[in-house]
């Protein structure tokens, strides 16, 4: 263990502060020194004595996942934890660092994690090149640059007492990602000093997106990390958003990529997906977007009688063609349900009906009223078949109960002309 942390401590050539008053130390390690038995660890022994926040490091270790790898304070500060004395513990010749500057801590790190036969040591699929990737982001580059405000390693995953990415409560865990982010991203005096926005957090909480993760547990859903990246953090940029959308909405970026307005978004210099969803604030797309109505995106840049024009009309008209039909089927289909007849054929083809709905729609960024307008005429083939079986369903109600009432009426009669047979008899 000593000798890990004289290696790793004098490789890095990083010094800093010591981690506790001088005089705290020396006096906690005489105690510990004057007792019977000699401390294992002196570094968790002399700071567990502490009432200060020096004490905060022993406190967490339970959970900390090098602690439960088998590493400890000297690993990452050095020096000798068999010392009872203040300066042989702190002996920078047995490579003794103390706490790094903020702005190094990247680098302390990346001693251990920037190092592939170290790392394989505990887990060969340990990815060993964020270091790398944080020198390239917007933290990293702005922090080689001496900014106070970035985000260094112990920003996101703190200092002491580090959980696995796994854990619930760690700062990273998924669906605790965009408040760790936020932390400094809402913090008004920070983001005014780079000129940036606040009010990303609270957008995303409110999009489908944040909706999906935040409220409803789905660890499925995008969060900051998804589409701005990790170590490597940074704004996608209008050439890179489309390709970030489709980590998930592959289906839709092919057909856009494919579509007349790939090339009109990059001779603009336009971002794909954003121009009509937006990024933070994405909310759950509706019909109301496609077409040439008030709330129409079309009409925002296609005039009155052109082709694009033409086009959303034709689009929206198939869509709506489809959910009229499709709805007038599904009440058709529920009332004979209702009555207790056998509609699972008619139910099938409803199911189909409503899966080409959801395929239309997803076809509308084809912008070919060609592509999409026979997905919906097939939906509308079957909902129309649906409401046909449906109607048949009901028919043959009726027709039943028609033949039951016949049925008692004829059985009535013969049974009052027995009677009356009877009597005669019996007169």
């Amino acid at each position: 263990m000593l000798a890990r942390g004289e290696g790793r401590g004098a490789r890095s050539g990083v010094h800093g502060t010591l981690l506790a008053p001088s005089f705290l130390l020396l006096a906690s390690c005489l105690l510990l020194a004057s007792g019977t038995a000699e401390a294992a660890n002196s570094c968790v022994e002399c700071h567990r004595q502490f009432e200060s926040g020096a004490s905060a490091p022993t406190q967490a270790m339970g959970h900390d996942v090098h602690h439960q790898r088998g590493l400890s304070c000297t690993d990452c500060h050095g020096g000798d934890p068999a010392a009872t004395d203040q300066e042989s513990a702190m002996d920078p010749a047995k490579g003794f660092l103390g706490r790094p500057a903020r702005a190094e801590v990247p680098q302390f790190c990346a001693r251990c994690h920037g190092d592939p036969a170290y790392m394989r040591r505990y887990n060969p699929n340990l990815p060993t090149d964020q270091y790398a990737k944080y020198l390239t982001s917007q933290h990293g580059k702005r922090n080689s640059l001496g900014d106070p405000d970035v985000a260094v390693c112990t920003s996101c995953h703190d200092a002491h007492g580090i959980r696995s990415k796994k854990d619930p409560l760690s700062p990273v865990f998924q669906t605790n990602i965009p408040g760790t982010c936020a932390t400094c991203h809402t913090d008004a005096a920070i983001m005014e000093r780079h000129g940036l926005p606040v009010t990303q957090h609270w957008e995303y909480a409110q999009s489908v997106h944040g909706q999906a993760l935040l409220l409803r547990g789905d660890r499925a859903a995008p969060h900051c990390a998804s589409c701005h990246g990790s170590h490597e953090a940074a704004r996608p940029g209008v050439i890179a958003i489309g390709n970030v959308c489709a980590q998930c909405h592959s289906l839709t970026r092919d057909l856009f990529a494919k579509s007349p307005h790939k090339a009109a978004h990059e001779a603009l210099g336009l971002p794909e997906c954003e121009v009509c969803h937006g990024n933070h604030l994405i909310k759950r797309p509706s019909d109301e977007m496609l077409g040439t109505g008030p709330n129409a995106l079309c009409v925002t840049c296609h005039e009155a009688g052109s082709t694009g024009f033409v086009t959303a009309e034709r689009m929206r008209g198939a869509i709506e063609r489809l959910k009229s039909e499709l709805a007038g089927a599904e009440a058709t289909v529920k009332q004979a349900a209702r009555l207790g007849m056998d509609v699972s054929e008619a139910e099938f083809a409803l199911h189909e009906a409503d899966g080409k709905l959801t395929q239309a729609r997803t076809y509308v960024h084809s912008f070919s009223a060609d592509t999409m307008a026979p997905i919906a005429e097939e939906g509308e083939r079957q909902a129309r078949f649906a409401g046909e079986q449906g109607k048949q369903a009901i028919h043959e109600f009726h027709f039943r109960r028609q033949g039951l009432w016949i049925t008692l009426t004829i059985l009535a009669l013969v049974v009052i002309g027995l009677w009356l047979k009877i009597r005669e008899l019996e007169h």
